[in-house]
């Protein structure tokens, strides 16, 4: 049985939640289309304590968002999930962003394509089935019309996540399915969490770090001539 406290910054979505077995007990949430994490976080957490009449001594283990997603936000997550396994003396878990968000649909037939918006064009996406395995790699791509294309030739493609837009706008085919105004979120950590509890599958809190996937890359501004 695992008690287990679930935190998801990947994106603008502050999210957090605790999970009994697999199933969600409580959970908090914000988007409000800025980064409220640094604020909000901590906040939130105790306040689903408060609500669920737990503290952090019952706590079995902290899983967290890994990325791909916002530089700062997994910073802030992964930071804040580090002191508490280090506090408590329980194990932390990570998840993929990607797979938290494959996790937020459901589906018939097909696949599924979560994707977190990059910049300009660029998203972070990969590939799950049916069962929501991955089948291909998380990649950084520039989306254009030929996008996805092996895919969408053969199968329904559910496209989701906070790129959908951008990429609703160029690709057209009659079996891509956009889903907007899907973020992350720890609503979907549960049954992730609790799988990787049982198995025993825990990071290193030492050395673990975000998955960026790309370097995060500070540009110094030009020189005036």
């Amino acid at each position: 049985m695992g008690l287990i406290l679930n935190i998801e910054t990947a994106t603008k979505n502050c999210s957090v939640s605790i999970s009994k077995d697999g199933e969600i007990i409580v959970m908090k949430e914000l988007n409000n289309g800025n980064y409220s994490h640094a604020e909000m976080l901590h906040p939130f957490i105790k306040e689903i304590l408060e609500e669920a009449n737990l503290s952090f001594s019952d706590l079995n283990a902290v899983a967290v968002s890994k990325g791909p997603g916002s530089y700062t936000g997994l910073r802030i997550g992964v930071s804040a999930a580090k002191g508490f396994a280090y506090s408590l003396d329980i194990p932390m878990i990570s998840i993929p962003t990607l797979e938290i968000l494959a996790n937020s649909i459901s589906i018939d037939e097909g696949v599924i394509i979560p994707m977190l918006d990059a910049r300009r064009m660029e998203v972070y996406a990969s590939v799950y089935n049916l069962d929501k395995e991955q089948v291909r790699e998380i990649k950084a791509e520039i989306i254009d019309e030929t996008s996805f294309s092996e895919y969408l030739e053969k199968l329904k493609v559910h496209f989701v996540g906070d790129a959908v837009s951008k990429c609703e706008e160029v690709i057209q085919h009659p079996n891509a399915i956009f889903y907007e105004n899907k973020f992350p979120s720890a609503k979907e950590m549960g049954k992730l969490s609790e799988l990787k509890f049982k198995n025993k599958e825990f990071e290193d809190v030492a050395y673990f770090e975000p998955f960026y996937l790309k370097d995060f890359v500070v540009t110094p501004p030009k020189k005036k001539i």
